[in-house]
């Protein structure tokens, strides 16, 4: 057990102040109803990609809010569990960084997509907020249209919801 003195002086880690955004996060993309009602594949890609789509719209979020700061922290929680996911898989540390690189890549593809579809940039609008779920959370392997839609309306609402939390409500974990 610490002492007093270990917890009272121990140097504080900044991210820590987005934790429980993160788990928020993740908590909301294991919800069963994304892998029953969405079809999205139950599997570590597919749980993966259910994470990223949420990460991407509470990095949005902040973004909009100019917490750029707040966005890296969080970003990085997303590398740390990430790392110790493939470590708890027996990926040897020769080939982490390659595996965290990929994921890191997808996260950015997947926020452009995200962005785009949700915001309207690049001319693209919400006819298109479908098909980058549908490239990238069933990794184009066609979903029922059910389950496309379950999906769409889902992530769609959040993002309608979240463009009403504050800086610090979201930071507190709610994702609207």
């Amino acid at each position: 057990m610490p002492s007093i003195f270990q917890r009272l002086f121990a140097p504080s880690d900044p991210r820590d102040a987005m934790r429980t955004l993160y788990n928020a996060i993740v908590a909301e993309g294991r919800q069963p109803h994304w892998y029953v009602k969405g079809q999205v594949p139950d599997t570590m890609d597919g749980r993966f990609d259910m994470i990223v789509a949420i990460l991407a719209q509470a990095l949005m979020r902040l973004e909009a809010l100019g917490a750029a700061q707040e966005s890296v922290w969080l970003t990085e929680l997303f590398v740390d569990d990430m790392d110790g996911q493939l470590r708890q898989e027996g990926i040897g540390d020769v080939v982490v960084g390659k595996h965290i690189g990929r994921m890191v890549s997808a996260l950015g593809g997947r926020l452009a997509a995200y962005r785009a579809a949700l915001s309207g940039e690049a001319d693209l609008g919400e006819a298109d907020l479908g098909e980058a779920i549908a490239r990238n959370l069933y990794r184009g392997e066609a979903p029922s249209a059910d389950a496309l839609a379950h999906v769409e309306s889902h992530l769609r609402s959040r993002w309608v919801r979240l463009g009403c939390v504050s800086r610090d409500a979201l930071m507190a974990g709610d994702l609207g």
